[in-house]
């Protein structure tokens, strides 16, 4: 008889890596995963003994996959989705496929999702995913009122009396982005006087996201900020290029318009700036959501820009 291969890795060592690059730090992992910090240092110890290779290095941004690291988490989101299915394929009857909509709260995942929702539809056959995004201004209350299934949230807060469930599903950074030859070009960070200071070069930000931002980066202060918003990425990216301030930026957004040398990444000296996602779901369709929810989170961009 064939001797059937034994694995090193179990699927806790995938979560707590697939954690781990999401948030950049084991603190926000414990958080995500709901197990101590302590946990997450001993179980990346224990991946990385299993496989000989370090997973990940510390530096100033927080924890940076290596690049046996990311070939890893590369293998480890693919590897879950298609558990997930395995899972789902032996245990259901075959059924007519289960339709979900999605809608999303920050219109900067739109930049990514359509294409990921076509490779969802390949991995999750037996489930219709369609977007909804007439409720991007108000997905909790489209959930409540049934007329969405998933959001994605940033913000958003989900009432606890209601029969939705939320779980921490990535980040994203919020980077800051100057003209090669801006003043702050050639800073090392750029600091919370310096927002004071320049004008900030945003999109049309709804006010829960402004207040987040305002919060993570001045805490109880509300300095008064000069602001210059624009409907279209194009024409931010154009008025920064021209040196006339300081673009506030996701990463997704920003990734594709550097690289020509005329942009700069500029972070604060604290690190990076990331904004949390969670998935929110009706509670009746749990198991549903959980595979969506691993599925996003393995086909989801990032974009790790550099400095």
């Amino acid at each position: 008889m064939e001797l059937i291969a034994e694995p090193r890795l179990d699927v806790r060592d995938l979560q707590v890596a697939l954690a781990l690059a999401s948030t950049g730090s084991t603190a926000r992992a414990a958080s995500q995963l709901h197990i101590t910090q302590s946990a997450v240092s001993r179980a990346l110890l224990a991946a990385e003994e299993k496989l000989g290779v370090r997973l990940f290095e510390r530096t100033r941004r927080g924890l940076v996959p290596t690049p046996a690291g990311e070939r890893f988490l590369e293998g480890a989101a693919r590897l879950l989705v298609e558990w997930c299915d395995f899972e789902q394929r032996v245990s259901a009857p075959e059924t007519a496929p289960m339709r979900l909509r999605l809608v999303c709260e920050c219109y900067t995942a739109y930049h990514w999702l359509p294409s990921t929702l076509l490779d969802l539809r390949k991995s999750l056959p037996d489930l219709e995913l369609t977007l909804a995004i007439e409720h991007t201004d108000a997905p909790v209350g489209a959930l409540e009122a049934e007329e969405i299934d998933l959001a994605l949230l940033t913000t958003a807060a989900v009432p606890r009396s209601t029969g939705l469930e939320e779980r921490a599903l990535f980040a994203d950074e919020i980077v800051f982005i100057v003209s090669a030859s801006h003043p702050l070009a050639a800073r090392k960070s750029i600091t919370v006087a310096d927002l004071r200071t320049h004008t900030l070069i945003t999109g049309n930000t709804p006010a829960a996201e402004s207040h987040w931002f305002l919060t993570r980066v001045f805490g109880r202060a509300r300095p008064r900020l000069r602001y210059e918003r624009y409907p279209l990425t194009e024409a931010i990216i154009d008025v920064t290029r021209a040196g006339l301030g300081i673009a506030v930026l996701s990463e997704w957004i920003a990734s594709p318009h550097l690289g020509k040398g005329d942009l700069v990444v500029k972070r604060l000296p604290s690190g990076p700036l990331l904004r949390p996602w969670r998935l929110a779901f009706r509670r009746e369709i749990g198991a549903a959501a959980q595979r969506v929810l691993s599925a996003l989170a393995a086909t989801a961009p990032h974009a790790r820009l550099a400095g």
